[in-house]
């Protein structure tokens, strides 16, 4: 069967399923004109296949492995080690020996070769697998390279390869193995080209690792490799290593580790020339394959041979522009406090409301940055947006340090560009001193008015109708309730006395953060409100057991229909209800109108709701505003009485009071134009999603929900034309599976360099972990590293510990003593929610939660900004 065995020549682009990631990937060098590939063959998945086939042992233990979890590392070793011994000790079929005989004397029988495995989840583009199978160098024979067939075969089963395949959601049962058997190259050098700098992304940047020897030395890290980067055939980049062992290939078969000759060590390994050769080749195969490249390769004589290609798995796309000029893009995630990836939908919504320059990439949104940064007010601005996230503020320095965007001829700038991306950077356009406090309740209620009008009046609009509906509410009330200059006057207004009082407590009385215990119990902050009311509704339900029992083992959608078969259960219900109604269209991540919002599936709610029961007593949300206020009332008492011992301290003590006044009557609003607008999101999915039930009933979709899978304008023309063709969502289900596991970067340039920023602190106690402080205190207690709520086990005294907090994590801000997270800024969701609860806090903090672990004891400072582990 001609499948069993194939030459490198002799399989296609299609054959993945038989030949793997990695032997596909060599098959396809063979073709690039003037590329040197050491010759060889492919032992199929067939092969595979046929010697393991109708084993029931094998399909038991294959089938006990599937049923664990990546975390049974126990179990996963024993089944594994079980698997490999029994693969091990499996005849190799004879038609299957006989073509890998008859291939080697083609090649030459007594040459050697190296053996490698090639699984059908390996080498692609979303993917590597990199190292998880094994690989045997310098085996001479037929005998032997038979027996290293069945080694690679059972190095499938590897504990690394078995955990790696669980993290990524590929089932053991449906990847196979095959065998690469190429001749071995004996080099003096070898080593990995990447074409793309895998440190920062740049893919201008070819990357190339080099030592003498055979290349196992630099994969297995028994030595240091030179380093070398080169841009558009320039070396840019230089590093030579110490190299004190090399790996070379024996005589009788197999490898041995010498020592170099310590007058060799320091050594460059490769010269100029070949430095540059090797980008020529890594350009020229990256053309090939059309992404960027991760090579091995080796050095034999003059000639380089390419033994292995495979995509760099690691890169975060980049966002595309319209041009080929140089563009700067930074993360709205990290501004909006939500950094996972939103579905094709929520992109397109959140494109719709915004008027910035917006592009996305890897299911995030960017904000071309690139007209700013060509002008003196543009950079002028950046660094002042840049106050808030000193991460940011740091990148944006580095980018404009480097001149990457150079600054148009001031003939030609013009007028500042407006900041028209986020209202709350635009500066009102009313003096602070003369708003009106009552202005706040007439927002409030002519959203309210506005929101209620949309809910009534979407009601009998459908197909297309419903779809010019959206587009003109969007256009004529949510952008104009989002960017109302009246609206925007009121929380810059607070958020401006803010920065005064910070700053001039500091240089009066000497005092930091001095703004923070005044912001606590404002009024008018729906978000913060919305923790408080959670504790209303527990106080309802605490004194029904019954209902208590039945919450903490359900986990039915619909509970709430079974709640009214308790004892207290009508009553339960209805304050859940009257929660949802007012805050039921929130949830983690909001901003992506595809998200399962609370009155979708309110037993998110319900960990919550316990939680609180469990502890605290009765009263606390009226107990916990009381004693905000006083602390903000005390707060600002404290300063004024300080400041009129000062020179010309009544008229400072009156400033400042103006400014508290300010920060009181108005910093409560600033939360709410984003709870309008997820108010407007929810109504719009909804009608959508009753288009989307009308195609499923088509045959066009297969469930509602395939809608978000489409951008808002792909969705209008399926309705029109009742028709899709299948595959878009498919693929875009894939897409976004990948795109989940990506980390959006910061700040990312036209050439994919992640420009990361850093916090210049020198003064941090050791061992300490910097982060933005931006709510005052310190505690210390057991960090609860969360990922998402659904992992929320809070008790007493805990510090929360995750990646982003949005106006969802609220509720969980009462039962929290800190608060730690990796994005963030002094006036995002988390910081301000923290203030007004009195919860010490440091954002900002990168890899916050790799770096500490759930249970560690720590420390807070949020006055100083950094956390101490203390385990």
């Amino acid at each position: 069967m001609k499948t069993r065995v194939l030459g490198f020549q002799e399989m296609d682009q299609t054959e993945l399923r038989l030949v793997g990631g990695k032997g596909l990937n060599l098959g396809e060098l063979t073709k690039i004109e003037g590329l040197r590939v050491p010759d060889g063959f492919i032992v199929t998945t067939e092969a595979y296949r046929q010697a393991l086939q109708h084993n029931g042992k094998l399909d038991d233990l294959v089938d006990r492995l599937s049923l664990l979890k990546a975390g049974d590392r126990v179990q996963i070793s024993e089944i594994s080690k079980q698997i490999r011994q029994l693969i091990m000790a499996i005849e190799i079929p004879s038609e299957v020996a006989a073509d890998v005989t008859a291939y080697l004397n083609r090649f030459g029988e007594d040459h050697a070769y190296a053996v490698r495995s090639s699984a059908t989840a390996e080498d692609l583009p979303h993917a590597s697998f990199a190292g998880q199978q094994d690989t045997y160098l310098n085996i001479v024979g037929v005998k032997s390279v038979l027996q290293h067939i069945s080694r690679c075969w059972a190095s499938l089963f590897t504990d690394r390869a078995v955990v790696y395949r669980m993290q990524n959601g590929f089932d053991h049962r449906q990847v196979y193995l095959a065998v690469i058997v190429q001749r071995m190259v004996f080099p003096q050098a070898s080593g990995i080209l990447f074409t793309a700098d895998p440190i920062t992304s740049n893919r201008k940047i070819v990357s190339i690792d080099a030592g003498f020897g055979l290349g196992e030395a630099l994969v297995s890290g028994l030595v240091s490799a030179d380093s070398y980067q080169v841009r558009d055939g320039e070396i840019v980049g230089k590093r030579i290593a110490a190299k004190q062992v090399a790996i070379y290939g024996r005589a009788e078969g197999g490898t041995e580790t010498f020592a170099i000759d310590p007058a060799e060590r320091e050594k460059q390994t490769l010269t100029e020339q070949q430095i540059l050769q090797l980008e020529r080749i890594g350009r020229q195969i990256e053309a090939y394959f059309g992404y960027p490249q991760d090579i091995e390769w080796c050095l034999d004589q003059e000639d380089v041979y390419v033994v292995q290609s495979r995509p760099i798995t690691t890169l975060y796309p980049i966002p595309e522009a319209k041009d080929q000029a140089n563009h700067v893009y930074i993360s709205v995630g990290h501004q909006q406090m939500m950094t996972d990836a939103m579905k094709p939908l929520g992109l397109s919504f959140y494109l719709l409301t915004t008027p910035a320059p917006m592009r996305t990439a890897g299911g995030r949104l960017f904000v071309d940055i690139t007209p700013l940064l060509s002008t003196t007010v543009g950079r002028d601005r950046l660094v002042a947006l840049g106050q808030s996230d000193p991460l940011l503020k740091d990148a944006f320095a580095t980018i404009i340090e480097r001149d990457f965007i150079k600054i148009m001829p001031m003939e030609q700038q013009g007028p500042p560009p407006g900041n028209r991306g986020n209202a709350n950077q635009q500066p009102g356009s009313t003096s602070s001193t003369e708003i009106d406090p009552s202005i706040v309740n007439e927002l409030i209620a002519r959203t309210e008015n506005s929101i209620e009008q949309l809910r009534q009046n979407i009601q009998s609009k459908s197909g297309p109708e419903l779809f010019a509906y959206i587009v003109d509410d969007m256009q004529n009330q949510l952008k104009k309730l989002l960017f109302d200059p009246q609206s925007t006057a009121v929380f810059m207004a607070a958020m401006d006395a803010t920065a005064w009082i910070n700053d001039k407590m500091e240089e009066w009385l000497g005092e930091t953060h001095a703004a923070d215990p005044l912001a606590q119990s404002v009024p008018h902050n729906i978000t913060s409100e919305m923790g408080l009311a959670l504790l209303e509704v527990a106080d309802v339900i605490r004194p029904y057991p019954e209902v208590i029992e039945y919450l903490q083992h359900t986990k039915d959608e619909n509970f709430l229909k079974e709640l009214i078969k308790l004892e207290g259960g009508e009553i339960c219900k209805v304050a859940i209800k009257d929660y949802l109604r007012k805050y039921g269209m929130r949830c983690a991540g909001e901003i992506d109108i595809s998200r399962t919002r609370w009155s979708e599936n309110p037993l998110t709610l319900v960990p919550l709701i316990l939680g609180n029961i469990k502890s605290f007593e009765p009263g606390e949300s009226s107990r916990r505003f009381e004693h905000g206020l006083q602390a903000a009332s005390g707060q600002e008492q404290e300063l004024l009485a300080r400041l009129k011992t000062l020179p010309d301290g009544e008229q400072k003590a009156a400033e400042t009071k103006q400014k508290i006044d300010l920060i009181r009557n108005f910093m409560g609003y600033r939360e709410y134009p984003k709870y309008g607008m997820i108010n407007r999101y929810f109504i719009y999915k909804l009608a959508l999603l009753k288009e989307g039930e009308q195609l499923v009933q088509a045959n066009v979709l297969e469930e509602p929900e395939d809608i978000f899978y489409l951008s808002f304008e792909e969705l209008q023309e399926a309705v029109r034309a009742s028709a899709l063709d299948y595959r878009i969502i498919s693929k875009r289900k894939d897409e976004y599976k990948r795109y989940e596991k990506l980390t959006p970067p910061r700040m990312i340039t036209s050439d994919g360099e992640i420009i990361v920023g850093s916090y210049k602190r020198d003064n941090l106690p050791s061992g300490a972990i910097a982060g933005l402080a931006v709510s005052s205190g310190v505690i210390e207690g057991r960090a609860r590293v969360m990922v998402t709520m659904d992992d929320a086990d809070l008790e007493e005294g805990d510090i929360l510990v995750t990646a982003f907090t949005d106006p969802s994590w609220t509720p969980l801000f009462v039962s929290i003593k800190g608060l730690v997270t990796e994005v963030g800024g002094l006036m995002t969701h988390g910081a301000v929610i923290a203030r007004e609860y009195g919860l010490p806090a440091v954002v900002g903090v990168e890899d916050a939660t790799k770096r500490i672990k759930d249970g560690d004891r720590i420390r807070v400072n949020g006055t100083e900004g950094y956390i101490e582990i203390l385990r």
